[in-house]
């Protein structure tokens, strides 16, 4: 019965023990905080900056030469869609009788 008594006492000071060293974590845990909100937009800001910097920049000539492209391809696609859309817009108006 007295090994009982002690192996209880034991245990109790076991369970102590580790009682402390969770409210121990706990307390550091609470220390250490997350950073706040301005210090992680400066962070991703410092990364996006860093990203850029790695960037390959076209030339002023190579980017004159793909704008012209671009506006051919919206103008080709324009005309196409407007001769399209004439003849059903023609008769559109025949069946409604405007």
């Amino acid at each position: 019965m007295d090994n009982n008594k002690k192996l209880t006492a034991e245990s109790l000071n076991d369970n102590a023990q580790v009682a402390e060293v969770k409210t121990a974590d706990k307390k550091d845990n609470k220390k250490k905080k997350k950073p706040g909100f301005f210090a992680k937009i400066g962070k991703k800001l410092k990364e996006m900056f860093s990203e850029l910097k790695q960037v390959s920049w076209p030339t002023l000539p190579k980017v004159i030469k793909q704008t012209g492209v671009v506006l051919v391809v919206v103008i080709v696609f324009l005309v196409c869609i407007g001769l399209f859309d004439w003849p059903l817009l023609y008769l559109l108006n025949l069946l409604t009788g405007k």
